[in-house]
Order: C-alpha cells, then sequence, then structure tokens
C-alpha cells in the first residue's frame, strides 16, 4: 500500500473522505476500480476501467510474458496511475495473480513494470488470492450468510486452475486447488479437437475424473445445493435472469440448461457479438459453461449464483474491513483456522491435545505481548502452528517434524501468503528439531529476519506449551499464566503425577528464555 498524498486538505469533508483504488492484473483482463470510503455509503464505487491484456496465454504456454506485452501493461498501469491522480486517490493496492505466479521472469518483470508506473505490484499466491475472490463475494453478507448455510461450494475459475471451497452450516470445511483453467484448457486441447462435441467431450472427461477425486475425499456424502462461481466469463451469459438491485444472479438448473445449450453450438465470435463481450473473452467462456455444467451435475447442485464481482472488489473490501470502515458479521480468520483444522483432522491428529495447546499458547502470546512485540496476524499463525505441530505422525513416528513441515509446505491454507505458510511449517519443524539459526537458514529460505524472529518467538511458545501435554493426556487444563518483571509463571491446578510434565518443560524453558529474555517457571497447586 502506497500513499500518493493528495487528498489531503484540512476541511471536514477531505479529513472525513478517503478515496482508494484497486487494481488487478488478471489473466486476460487488467482492472481498476476507485471507492470513495467514509461518505454516506460506507463503501461506495465511484469509477472502473478495464484493458484486455491476454498475458495468461504467454506466461502458460512460454513460461514468461513477452516484452510487447509488458510494455502494454506499462500504458495501462500509467494510464490507470493519471486517473487515481485525477480523483486525488489517497491508497491503492495493485495485485496480480496467476500469469504473473507462472513467470519464470516474474522478479524482473514486476521490478521494471514498477519503475515504469511507479506502482507497487503485489503478486498474490494462489491462496492469497481465492480467499480475496472469497471475500468479493462475502461483502454482499446477507446473501452470502444465508447461502452458506446449506452445503454450498464457491469455485473460482482462473486462467491455469479451479478453486473448489466447500461450506456446510455456515463453515469452510476444505478449500482445493484443481489445475483445470479456462484457459489452459481451450489452449491444451485447441489442437487435439475434430469438432465442438468432441471438445465438450474431452473437457467433461479430465474435469470429472478431478471432481470424483474431489467427491471421495471432502464432499463425501454432501448434496452441494448451492454452486457459486467467480470468473470465467459466466456473468455476460446471465444478464437476461439478473435481479433488480442486486450484484448476484441466480439461476436454476433447467436455466442454466437452456444458457448452456444456446452457447455450447457457438463459435466465440458468435459468442463475443451475441453477449456484446471481446472475442478473447468469448474463447474462455465456453470451457467455463462446460466446468458449470459439469460441476453441477456431479455436486447435485439446485442453484448456480453468478456474483458481478471482481478481484477489486474484493481487494477494498478488505482494506474497508482493515480500516473499520465497514463491519462484517463473518469471521475470515475462523475460515483460515477452519481450514488447518480440516488439515489436522485429514492427518488424524489428536483434536483434545490440540484445543488444550490452543488455548495455553494464546495466553501465553497474550501476556507476553509488551515483550515479544507481535500482533494479530502472527497470533494467528501461532494457531495454526498449535493445529498442525503434529500432522507429520501420519507419515512417520521418526521424522515428526520433517514430514510435518512437509506437509505444510505442499498444502494450500486458504487466506495465508506463501511466506507465511512457510513461518508456519518452520516453526512446526523446530518444535521437535534442532533449531537452525538465520545465517545457515537463510541459504535455503526466503523469509526476511523480521519473519525469522516470529519464527523463533513462536516456536518458542510452541515447545514450552507442547512440553505440558507431553503425553497427551491433558493433565495440564485450565492453566493460569502470569507475566511478572522478567518472570513467566504458568499454574495449573491438578492432582496427577506430572513430573514428565515438569522435566520436559524445564529443557525446552532454555530456549524460551534465550529468545525472550524472559524466565519460565512451572507451579502446580494441588487441588483440595
Amino acid at each position: 500500500m502506497v500513499d500518493f498524498g493528495f487528498g489531503k486538505g484540512k476541511g471536514k469533508e477531505s479529513m472525513s473522505i478517503k478515496m482508494f483504488a484497486a487494481v488487478a492484473i488478471g489473466s486476460t483482463v487488467t482492472e481498476m476500480k476507485i471507492f470513495e470510503f467514509g461518505g454516506r455509503k460506507a463503501m461506495k464505487e465511484i469509477e472502473c476501467v478495464s484493458a484486455r491484456l491476454n498475458i495468461g496465454v504467454d506466461a502458460y504456454n512460454m513460461g514468461h510474458i513477452s516484452s510487447e506485452k509488458i510494455e502494454d501493461l506499462c500504458e495501462v498501469l500509467k494510464d490507470f496511475r493519471r486517473i487515481m491522480l485525477g480523483y486525488k486517490v489517497t491508497e491503492y493496492k495493485a495485485c496480480a495473480t496467476s500469469a504473473f505466479r507462472e513467470s519464470r521472469n516474474m522478479l524482473i518483470m514486476r521490478d521494471y513494470i514498477e519503475k515504469q508506473t511507479g506502482l507497487k505490484i503485489d503478486v498474490l499466491s494462489n491462496s492469497e488470492q481465492r480467499f480475496v475472490d472469497y471475500k468479493s463475494i462475502a461483502s454482499v453478507t446477507a446473501e452470502f450468510e444465508q447461502i452458506i448455510r446449506n452445503p454450498a461450494a464457491i469455485v473460482d475459475i482462473g486462467g491455469d486452475s479451479l478453486q473448489i471451497s466447500l461450506f456446510d452450516k455456515d463453515k469452510l470445511i476444505t478449500t482445493q486447488n484443481v489445475r483445470v483453467g479456462s484457459v489452459t484448457t481451450r489452449e491444451r486441447l485447441a489442437p487435439l479437437t475434430k469438432n465442438r462435441a468432441h471438445f465438450e467431450k474431452m473437457v467433461v472427461e479430465i474435469l470429472s475424473h478431478e471432481l470424483a477425486g474431489f467427491g471421495r475425499l471432502y464432499q463425501k456424502d454432501r448434496q452441494i445445493k448451492n454452486l457459486i462461481v467467480i470468473g470465467g466469463g459466466i456473468t455476460e451469459l446471465t444478464h437476461p435472469y439478473e435481479q433488480q438491485n442486486k450484484k448476484i444472479t441466480s439461476v436454476t438448473l433447467d436455466q442454466f440448461q437452456t444458457i448452456y445449450d444456446r452457447i455450447i453450438g457457438m463459435n466465440p465470435e458468435e459468442i463475443a457479438e451475441r453477449f456484446e463481450i471481446s472475442s478473447e473473452q468469448a474463447a474462455g467462456v465456453v470451457p467455463s459453461a462446460i466446468f458449470c455444467k459439469c460441476m453441477m451435475g456431479d455436486f447435485g447442485a439446485e442453484t448456480l449464483w453468478i456474483p458481478d464481482y471482481s478481484l477489486c472488489d474484493g481487494l477494498a473490501y478488505d482494506y474497508a474491513l482493515k480500516n473499520r470502515f465497514i463491519k462484517s458479521t463473518h469471521s475470515f480468520e475462523e475460515d483460515i483456522l477452519a481450514s488447518a483444522r480440516s488439515i489436522s483432522k485429514r492427518y488424524k491428529c489428536s483434536q483434545a491435545h490440540i484445543r488444550n495447546l490452543e488455548e495455553l499458547a494464546l495466553q501465553v502470546f497474550d501476556r507476553m505481548k509488551k515483550i515479544h512485540g507481535m500482533g494479530k496476524r502472527e497470533r494467528l499463525l501461532l494457531q495454526i502452528a498449535v493445529i498442525l505441530h503434529n500432522c507429520g505422525k501420519f507419515i512417520s513416528l521418526e521424522d515428526v517434524s520433517e514430514c510435518a513441515y512437509n506437509i505444510i509446505m505442499a498444502t494450500e491454507i486458504i487466506g495465508l501468503s506463501d511466506v507465511e505458510r512457510e513461518m508456519i511449517a518452520y516453526t512446526v519443524k523446530f518444535n521437535t528439531s534442532r533449531f537452525v539459526y538465520y545465517d545457515e537458514l537463510s541459504v535455503r529460505t526466503s523469509i526476511s529476519r523480521n519473519e525469522y524472529m516470529s519464527v523463533a518467538k513462536l516456536t518458542a511458545i510452541l515447545r514450552m506449551v507442547n512440553a505440558l501435554d507431553r503425553t497427551h493426556r491433558q493433565k495440564c487444563k485450565n492453566a493460569v499464566v502470569t507475566l511478572k518483571e522478567h518472570e513467566l509463571k504458568i499454574t495449573v491446578a491438578s492432582q496427577e503425577d506430572l513430573s514428565l510434565e515438569i522435566g520436559t518443560f524445564n529443557e525446552k524453558a532454555e530456549f524460551f528464555e534465550e529468545v525472550f529474555n524472559v524466565h519460565p517457571v512451572f507451579k502446580q497447586r494441588k487441588q483440595l
């Protein structure tokens, strides 16, 4: 986030109104929306501009974006910046997605674009991108909460993959990435296609195979009544069914079948003319429509919901939440934790052990705030590390830490960046293995010194609280944690023999004291 320095007059209106720009560099479209915060409406869109730049084809086929398209992108972003200045935008967020992630020269390309345009670009990880997309749907809070009360799936159709997030009873059950996308499917299958019916058959075969695995592992006996689809150009197909004053359209299975039958026999030029969209966008519509039909059939969905929202809406909504311009009744942090708990259950971790450690670890974290200097985000990372710290036992009882590290690094957790996932993985690894100092670790990791310090602090807390449930029998329930000067006291009321826990605690106390310069003390108070 960068402050342009505009819109900072002394008047009452300039102090209360904030102008924010969201820029999303996608595989086929680069878009900017400008929002006003603090007026009569808490969040109001006042401008939307876009340019069609099909950079995804280069990235997915060649592994890099051509210099010509980079120059085109620079010109578009320069125009966007001029528009921002015209609206006196004070803050902005510019993000790139899969096309940048898939480019070998991403760092070089991003540096060049930033120097040419003056805009800082964040390249979102897949889990970050899908989480922001998901927030764009949740911004229509009332409808969103209603939809996910029954089993529902949010499907984000990207250029190179699908993200399927499964909800039940308002809770996120799992989120999985399937490497089947609208752009890559079209590009890979086009040379093999004999006719339109043959193309449809091949797409169905590919996706049905992936959905069968998803169904066995995650859907199980749930009937997914509501399918919510973002991206893929589906929005333009459903204009006849739009409800007045609503930004989320719903169609029944029969209504979607009518739409499907109308477009499946069309070529991209006919689709472009019929729905008044570009030929490039039209080329991706058919694969996306086949995806939707296939998923509605396999999931047993009764209703297809198509929100008229983009990544820019999610970026603005996220900005508004963080700056308290708006409030949400939905807890996104709980969704991240639910995703971690789902992984934990998949790898047969002891849930009673985890609950005990969560309570104790968060107590320690909260009492030590003034000393460790970490914030809410690190608190969340600690909680996830606790939830996943034993997942490696599913693979090996001998090398738990290394297996846990590999599981976490290979598993997407919605809402976390790649760096945050790596921080959690190292925290879990160092819980039981030798702690590696930065000079040695830096040769094989991309985490910064500050991030490394957070790993050290989270590891120290995890090691110590884990020692208090060494036997997984929860003998140290309802612990009370107090901090006085340079002594952290953990008091447990228990009649149990805690000799093993005390011994293990004392072993781990040395590293905790090294990291925080605080001496941890364990005290057992016998119950009457």
